[in-house]
């Protein structure tokens, strides 16, 4: 395993080590996440009762094939804490970007019904302005979706609508495109949230403000817990 695999395995572990038996917890998805799963059917396969609320079909369907138990929002109101990953973390407010792995949509209705998120990730995903590495996902509908990219560009972002690997665009699991929106680093986030949310034919965006309790970042000086300030 590479070191940048182990981080993220640790971090994981770290994480999972903090789920008590009789809760109900959000599974996230992507790369770090997936590492996240395999550590609760592990821990399922020891006897630990829990149930999870997957953010895709991707993670619902690793999670059964695990042991986990995958439930609803429907039959649970709230979850106990929902563990994800993340494609850049903001020192200090520990607020993100997430939907590389495109299900934005979903683990961002898992995050806001979750007591905790916990972030999991390795240290390279740490950076001082939001942007500074990776574009923001923005979920927009499949009617006119031109329209909408054309409302996207004007707020300043330099937009690619995401492709499958066929070249076809890919489709998100509730059906929608994504456009990649790329900002540079961006200087006032809340702003930017709210500008991407007014924007029609926007289902949701990849910026995840003030949602995070704590990121459990792994590097080469080990496992350090982050606390938002």
């Amino acid at each position: 395993m590479d070191p940048l695999q182990q981080f993220k395995q640790a971090a994981a572990e770290a994480a999972v080590g903090v789920v008590e038996s009789g809760m109900i917890v959000g599974l996230g998805t992507g790369s770090t996440a997936t590492l996240a799963v395999e550590a609760l059917g592990k821990r399922v396969r020891d006897g630990l009762q829990m149930v999870g609320i997957a953010t895709s079909e991707h993670t619902a369907q690793q999670a059964r094939e695990l042991g986990i138990r995958i439930s609803s929002l429907a039959e649970h109101a709230e979850i106990d804490l929902t563990i994800d990953g993340a494609d850049e973390i903001q020192r200090g407010t520990l607020d993100l970007i997430k939907g590389r792995g495109g299900a934005l949509l979903r683990e961002k209705v898992v995050a806001s019904s979750s007591r905790r998120l916990i972030i999991i990730a390795d240290d390279s995903k740490l950076v001082d302005r939001l942007g500074a590495h990776f574009a923001v996902p923005v979920e927009v509908v499949q009617f006119e979706w031109q329209a909408t990219e054309r409302k996207l560009k004007k707020l300043g972002a330099r937009t690619t609508l995401r492709t499958a690997p066929n070249g076809a665009p890919f489709v998100t699991d509730g059906g929608n495109f994504i456009v990649d929106c790329s900002f540079g680093a961006i200087e006032a986030p809340a702003s930017l949230d709210q500008q991407l949310n007014g924007v029609v034919g926007v289902v949701e965006h990849g910026l995840f403000l003030n949602m995070t309790s704590q990121a459990i970042v792994a590097g080469s000086e080990g496992v350090k817990v982050l606390l938002p300030r």
